[in-house]
């Protein structure tokens, strides 16, 4: 099996590489339909439980991968396997650097327009081969909104980022998604944030120890309140399955 169902949500047991050569396919077909990818956490896990939309807007889902040490730890519990996070921040960097041999056009959604502007003329300078279709910050009223899927649907970008936050780029993404002639379309959370400067990301060894979100907790206190999640999902796998 490719893939593991935790708590209703079937979750890709592939590893970061084999995932990032699966989207660089995508992105080298010319005939396939939008493939939309979802990298989730804890999170999304439980409040797929209770929303209806989430919860169809997931099973919809070309691909989800496990973006939390969470769902590793759960799969373990359940006796299979998931060999390692597959974040989202990760895998875009991923894509973007193997964009100097396998060239692709980006359209990015999402965040505040200084953060979306500076994150953009990064990828531009330090990532040969990505060619930047169009670009809008997180803010946009429902005349904007469609504006910006117009613009995509004319462009037809190869891959799509969203940073509107989860679940909302997911929502975000499933509602346009007859009209997004792309590839490849994912949520990348606070992925521009990091790309701009403006959020630093764990260190390494705290990225190693699988404690990343302690880190974020720690430089941001006022994440408390989203975190007490982990403890929720943790008791709800104890209590649902026994490992084998």
């Amino acid at each position: 099996m490719d893939t593991i169902n935790i708590l209703g949500v079937p979750f890709s047991k592939r590893t970061m590489d084999d995932t990032v050569k699966l989207l660089q396919k995508q992105l080298a077909s010319t005939d396939k339909p939008l493939f939309h990818l979802i990298t989730a956490n804890p999170e999304i896990v439980m409040a797929a439980r209770t929303n209806a939309e989430l919860r169809a807007i997931v099973q919809a889902a070309d691909l989800i991968t496990p973006d939390g040490i969470g769902v590793v730890l759960a799969a373990r519990w359940q006796g299979d396997h998931v060999p390692e996070r597959v974040t989202g921040y990760d895998m875009l960097v991923r894509l973007l650097e193997g964009a100097k041999n396998q060239p692709f056009s980006l359209y990015v959604v999402g965040a505040d327009e200084e953060t979306n502007a500076k994150a953009v003329g990064i990828i531009q300078e330090r990532y040969q081969g990505v060619t930047i279709a169009g670009r809008h910050n997180g803010f946009f009223n429902a005349e904007q909104e469609a504006a910006i899927v117009a613009d995509i649907e004319q462009k037809r970008p190869d891959m799509v980022i969203v940073a509107l936050g989860a679940p909302g780029a997911e929502k975000w993404i499933y509602k346009h998604k007859s009209r997004i002639k792309a590839k490849v379309a994912f949520g990348v959370g606070g992925s521009l944030d990091v790309i701009a400067g403006k959020v630093k990301r764990a260190p390494v060894i705290w990225q190693k120890l699988n404690v990343e979100w302690l880190y974020r907790l720690l430089k941001q206190p006022s994440r408390w309140r989203r975190q007490l999640v982990l403890p929720k999902f943790a008791l709800t796998i104890l209590t649902s399955r026994k490992p084998r």
